[in-house]
């Protein structure tokens, strides 16, 4: 299994690494590639909590690498690349003595950069990887220049890695892959990947939908909106306080957590609208303090344009509050009718009269609030408990070994998991 990304009690990326890696090891002897800087959370995570089936193996680059930092997004996507050269090596070592089932590339979970493990005389899983993800182009205009700046730059690295010859391999050579949204599904299968699957990379442990659910939420006002995450031109957050603005419920709160460079634009926009004295910036938190801010609030409010994911809304839909979002990219696929509202996208101005009108009906409505709130505690249960996610990626495994056996010609796209 390759994480390049894998750090125990995180979100996002190294949580993925972990969490995929551990609940895979339960049932499987599992040999984990990833970074040496992590090597001492794991250890230290396994004397805690072993899990007898993982074993974990560490790759680094050379030494004159070393003055580089893997996580400083400048040198973090070309770190990353050589990184998964590398250990291409020391799989294959490993291969000749111990004689591997399957091979399994976890993060980086993007579909435009490759993984060497494809290279290997086995069957390959690829994913859940993401990145195909894209807003309509009208949506950036009002961030000015450097939003569009931004999106050009990532189309091209789309396009290049798209036309890379390590990617077209890996495509070709997986057995199945997980694709986190239907966007990334097609672009997957315009490279040629035999089987494609929708899976979305999200998941909570059972300790965490219950302390979240313990929490709860309250009835007490004021009624509280919460945005979570980078403040970055694409996740929205400006639709969400033009929307708490036109909303105009004079008691209620606008809570965001995260730091960015749109911090200054969003605070100033608070000003603007005369809203400022109701919405609060939290800047960064560590992940606990972040989760007991999400169960103190009634409505997570997450705009994302292009997400692959959108852990958040899980946390959300586990502290029993309903999720509004925009009906694109990855939340689109956590979000159901039932557990909140996904907002269509026609205009600039329909989608911020659309959050204003949800955000009305939930802080007016409390019947509709706690029913949404309750359906999206089960669906995360149910859909997204890590321990009922090894169990869909048992289910791929194993189709993975019999397709490998069997080759297959034909697209497959007909398991779609959450």
């Amino acid at each position: 299994m390759s994480a390049y990304s894998c750090i125990p009690g995180r979100g996002s990326e190294p949580g993925i690494g972990w969490n995929i890696a551990r609940e895979m090891a339960r049932d499987h002897d599992v040999w984990v590639l990833t970074q040496g800087n992590y090597k001492q959370a794991i250890e230290a995570e396994l004397a805690c909590r072993p899990v007898p089936g993982l074993h974990l193996r560490c790759y680094d680059l050379p030494f004159w690498f070393g003055r580089w930092d893997p996580e400083t997004t400048k040198a973090m996507d070309v770190h990353y690349y050589l990184w998964q050269i590398g250990i291409y090596f020391t799989a294959r070592r490993l291969h000749r003595r111990i004689d591997f089932d399957i091979a399994h590339h976890v993060t980086f979970g993007r579909y435009w950069m490759p993984s060497m493990l494809a290279l290997l005389a086995l069957p390959f899983v690829w994913g859940p990887v993401g990145g195909g993800e894209s807003a309509p182009r009208f949506l950036y205009g009002a961030r000015g220049w450097w939003a569009r700046l931004f999106e050009a730059v990532r189309d091209v690295a789309r396009w290049l890695g798209e036309h890379d010859p390590l990617v077209r391999i890996t495509a070709r050579r997986s057995t199945v892959a997980l694709a986190t949204t239907s966007q990334t599904a097609a672009r997957l299968r315009r490279l040629h990947t035999p089987q494609v699957k929708i899976l979305s990379a999200c998941g909570l442990s059972d300790a965490e939908i219950q302390a979240l659910g313990d929490q709860g939420v309250t009835s007490a006002m004021p009624f509280r909106f919460i945005s979570v995450g980078r403040l970055l031109h694409w996740k929205g957050f400006h639709f969400g306080l033009e929307a708490f603005a036109r909303a105009g419920l004079a008691h209620a709160e606008y809570w965001i957590v995260g730091e960015g460079p749109e911090a200054a634009r969003l605070q100033a926009l608070a000003e603007a609208h005369g809203i400022a004295d109701r919405v609060t910036f939290w800047n960064f938190l560590p992940r606990e303090e972040t989760l007991h801010k999400i169960a103190q609030c009634h409505v997570l409010v997450h705009p994302s344009l292009h997400d692959s994911s959108g852990w958040v809304c899980l946390e959300a839909m586990a502290a029993r509050q309903p999720v509004l979002c925009l009906d694109l990219g990855g939340p689109a696929h956590l979000v159901t009718s039932e557990t909140g509202f996904k907002i269509p996208v026609h205009s600039i101005r329909q989608v911020v009269g659309d959050l204003a009108q949800k955000m009305c009906l939930l802080a007016q409505h409390r019947d509709v609030h706690r029913c949404m709130g309750y359906a999206g505690r089960r669906r995360v249960q149910e859909q997204f408990d890590w321990a009922a996610k090894s169990e869909q990626l048992q289910q791929i495994y194993e189709a993975a070994v019999v397709s490998r056996a069997t080759p297959v010609a034909v697209h497959d796209a007909s398991l779609e998991v959450a």
